[in-house]
């Protein structure tokens, strides 16, 4: 095994994409691991519909990226008191195994003095509480094995930024399984840094100080930006990629109650339906097409209404408070 080092770069969307390079583009007899420490972000499953799973007005306020990853999996928060780990490694007689690859980092943990174990199929748990979530991808002849590690991570504001609104969405998306968590800061009996359990969890996989490295040229790193502009920074990969879905919201307005009844398939408004018993001088049919094709995300919806004169359709509206019914 070798260890490649990533820069001590903090961007999530670098960062998978550099995961991506590894897997598809650097070629290497021996599994390479590597570790990333990510901004405060929420990292989406493969198949997930993103806006069941996060709230968008929440983490667009805060600055919360929302990155969509490869592999499969429920949504995961990422913060700079999470340590996250992979493993790439050629062929694919390894997948489903997630007790192949998360067992080195449970030693590690227990040799710590944290009672961690690898509990259904890729949790490991600490006295019933999840300290780390696994998921894992493959290609034709590779794979990665990942996995987080809470270990000093923010968890209220975990729980606000992948907690979704409260709104009626209809999907066959793979949605999350919440679970009760724990950050490993909280579990040792003596205290560390996020740096000191790298340090010692490169020590144990290794067993010892002699670390074998792969480093990454500059034409890597060229290659590896390209990666995530071609995908991780696309707002079609992260939140257009999700499955169909339907979307129902409702509220009354002076001018009467609006009914919303909203198709959603490749992030983009297929159809919409306005009901209610709101009177207008204008047919509403004409704003419903005027949106259909649309990207659905709010910005995008606010563009395509901005020299629209939402009165005439529904007496006094301002776009502001429409784009609230409808996102």
């Amino acid at each position: 095994m070798r260890y490649v080092d990533n820069s001590d770069i903090h961007d999530p969307r670098l960062n998978l994409a550099f995961e991506e390079y590894l897997l598809r583009f650097v070629d290497s007899d021996e599994p390479l691991l590597l570790f990333y420490v990510n901004e405060p972000s929420v990292i989406i499953g493969r198949n997930q519909n993103t806006l069941e799973e996060i709230d968008p007005d929440y983490v667009n306020s805060h600055g919360i990226h929302v990155v969509r990853r490869l592999s499969g999996g429920g949504a995961v928060y990422h913060d700079l008191g999470n340590l996250n780990f992979s493993i790439v490694t050629n062929g694919k007689e390894h997948l489903n195994d997630f007790a192949r690859f998360t067992e080195p980092v449970v030693a590690v943990l227990r040799s710590l003095g944290v009672p961690a174990e690898l509990r259904g199929r890729s949790d490991i748990l600490v006295e019933g509480r999840k300290i780390s979530g696994n998921a894992q991808y493959a290609t034709t002849r590779r794979m990665f094995s990942h996995g987080t590690l809470l270990f000093d991570t923010d968890l209220g504001e975990m729980l606000r930024a992948i907690n979704p609104r409260r709104m009626q969405i209809e999907s066959k998306a793979v949605q999350s399984v919440r679970s009760a968590v724990a950050n490993i800061r909280e579990l040792l009996p003596r205290d560390m840094s996020l740096a000191d359990l790298r340090a010692a969890l490169l020590r144990g996989i290794f067993g010892g100080d002699d670390i074998p490295t792969l480093n990454l040229t500059g034409e890597d790193w060229l290659r590896i930006e390209d990666i995530a502009e071609a995908r991780y920074r696309l707002w079609s990969w992260n939140y257009g990629r999700s499955p169909q879905f339907n979307v129902q919201k409702s509220a009354r307005f002076p001018a009467g109650k609006v009914d919303a009844r909203i198709d959603v398939e490749d992030g983009r408004v297929q159809a919409i339906r306005l009901f209610g018993d709101f009177s207008g001088r204008r047919d509403v049919s004409e704003l419903e097409t005027h949106l259909v094709g649309v990207p659905y995300d709010r910005e995008r919806l606010s563009a395509a209404l901005t020299d629209v004169d939402l009165d005439g359709y529904f007496g006094r509206m301002d776009v502001a408070t429409l784009i609230d019914l409808l996102y």
